[in-house]
């Protein structure tokens, strides 16, 4: 039968159920039982307050550790350069640490002698001509240990490598042996020939150019580049972060090196800046001018260091991650 227009539809029973009731006007409503109220923003703010004190606790600590360890580490350089400026005389400690008085007088005596200039002129042949030469050898033989095919290349490049745990002084007396046999003593080639096959170069070299994709050497070779050409157009371009990363550290080997030069260097007209200062010592000389000459030697290697800074990260870590 159809519905009457009096007739009134039956509710729902489901949506009567799930519809939320609504408290009557001007009642007060009822939490509803057995629910917990989530944690308020009070407790959390009561909290930050501690964390905010032990992060700035901890970052005061750090920076009073490294404010110390800069103090302990500076202190040996602050010391050489007050006293090379200091007058002639006795050291007397810590009043001799003071900044005043002072004077220049050992730097004048100290470039003013004979040897010293000398000595310096040979440190910069040994430590530049040694940096060119270990950066070339190391490059082509990182590239060829990269990059070529060759018979018995990986157990070549390890033997080469093994050299590394051989200690310096077993090898150095037959070096000097040979270099003596050949005439090298007391000249540049014996100083510095002995020192361009350096194991750790071209092992980061080889670590660097591994990550260079061959894509670039095919198209090369398709454009009718020689292995010459290849080395010289794309491989040292891309080698600048390396090349000045192990220049400078090969500088500051060379620059500071004292056994190698000590042996074959038997002249006082041969020796390097590390030797000639250690022998004013025994020669009863000043201190003032004994350490007038390490900081003469010192600016330097800090110089080179200022320049190759900035490549250091990007060397270093382009041929950790690419290996």
């Amino acid at each position: 039968m159809g519905n009457t227009a009096g007739s009134t539809e039956t509710a729902d029973p489901v949506k009567t159920a799930a519809a939320p009731l609504s408290p009557a006007p001007g009642a007060t409503a009822v939490p509803t039982p057995g629910r917990r109220r989530a944690p308020g923003p009070p407790k959390e703010r009561a909290t930050l307050p501690s964390a905010l004190r032990l992060r700035a606790r901890g970052k005061l600590v750090r920076g009073v550790f490294l404010v110390l360890a800069s103090i302990v580490t500076l202190f040996p350089f602050y010391a050489m350069v007050v006293l090379s400026l200091k007058p002639e005389g006795a050291v007397d400690l810590p009043g001799s640490l003071l900044p005043w008085p002072m004077e220049g007088g050992a730097y004048g005596e100290v470039l003013g002698s004979q040897d010293v200039p000398r000595w310096l002129f040979n440190t910069l042949v040994y430590s530049l001509v040694s940096v060119v030469g270990t950066l070339v050898l190391a490059a082509l033989a990182g590239y060829a240990f990269a990059k070529k095919r060759f018979p018995g290349r990986e157990a070549m490049f390890w033997s080469f490598l093994s050299m590394v745990m051989v200690p310096y002084h077993v090898t150095m007396i037959p070096t000097f042996i040979l270099i003596a046999k050949l005439g090298g003593v007391d000249s540049y080639w014996g100083l510095i020939v002995p020192t361009l096959a350096n194991a750790q170069a071209v092992f980061l070299m080889r670590q660097f150019i591994m990550g260079l994709p061959d894509e670039l050497f095919e198209a090369a070779r398709l454009d009718g580049c020689n292995e010459l050409q290849i080395f010289a157009r794309i491989v040292l371009p891309l080698l600048k972060p390396i090349l000045a990363t192990l220049g400078t550290f090969v500088f500051l080997w060379h620059w500071n090196d004292f056994l190698w030069p000590l042996v074959i260097g038997q002249s006082t007209e041969m020796r390097t800046l590390t030797v000639g200062i250690a022998s004013l010592q025994q020669q009863q000389v000043p201190l003032n001018q004994v350490l007038a000459g390490s900081v003469i030697a010192f600016v330097p290697i800090f110089s080179a260091y200022l320049v190759g800074q900035r490549y250091f990260t990007e060397g270093i870590t382009g041929s950790a991650v690419k290996g």
